[in-house]
């Protein structure tokens, strides 16, 4: 298939791509929340002109053929509610979205007057976000047992737990148990970095490290919660991650 090059083909292009990741999160959305599976790698939501949506790891082709989604949203899906994660994979969509299509209007060298006529056809429609927080506003209470259903005990400790309970890394958590070394620990983390924001290590905040790199992340800033980290026995972070679902 060719890629659009005028204003009115991208625009095509874009609305077939909207209404797949749409159809995604609203839909499709029982199908979609299964297929992103916290234990398998990064993943991506992918719309397609033709309105098919599929969940995938990213492309292999450095730089990809086009810009891609957001890397890695199944990470997030466990330690929110789930209206929530709709609504931050809606957000990142709606970014990917403008992306690509203006990503066409660069490669085919739109001028200023085309790139206004396409950003307001593009605007004239509600985003992926308003559609989704819309439609998750009114079916909020029928969902209410589903969701708390489909994530279990799990879910129901994380928000819990929240960010009051004061947490360490799971690797300091080992060397504390192990070594009994509480005071030092704060010591040794104190000008250590978070490998995605680049803030400040803080005992007040969960930090988790990765085992392959061995950087130092903010849970909060990589998508994984104080629970989901109990659970994984070899934590990569999404540029590791990324390295290793390439050939």
């Amino acid at each position: 298939m060719d890629n659009p090059r005028t204003v009115e083909e991208v625009f095509r292009d874009f609305k077939g791509r909207r209404a797949a990741v749409i159809k995604a999160l609203t839909a499709d959305v029982e199908e979609f929340y299964q297929q992103c599976d916290p234990e398998k790698e990064n993943l991506c939501l992918y719309g397609f002109p033709s309105e098919q949506w599929e969940v995938n790891l990213p492309a292999e082709e450095v730089p990809p053929e086009l810009p891609e989604p957001a890397l890695g949203i199944n990470f997030a899906r466990d330690g929110m509610e789930e209206n929530d994660w709709l609504a931050l994979v809606a957000v990142h969509s709606d970014a990917w979205l403008l992306s690509v299509a203006f990503y066409f209007g660069a490669r085919f060298g739109f001028d200023k007057a085309d790139r206004k006529r396409l950003f307001n056809m593009v605007n004239d429609l509600p985003t992926v976000f308003e559609a989704v927080t819309g439609a998750a506003k009114k079916q909020v209470k029928d969902k209410t047992s589903v969701s708390n259903h489909s994530n279990n005990k799990s879910k129901t400790n994380q928000k819990s737990r929240g960010s009051e309970t004061q947490l360490k890394p799971p690797k300091a958590k080992k060397e504390e148990e192990e070594e009994g070394l509480d005071e030092e620990e704060e010591d040794e983390h104190g000008d250590t970095l978070c490998g995605a924001c680049g803030g400040n290590y803080a005992s007040d905040e969960f930090w988790i490290c990765c085992d392959i790199c061995e950087k130092w992340f903010h849970g909060k800033c990589v998508k994984i919660t104080p629970a989901r980290a109990e659970h994984i026995k070899q934590y990569k972070c999404p540029s590791c991650s990324n390295k290793r679902a390439r050939p």
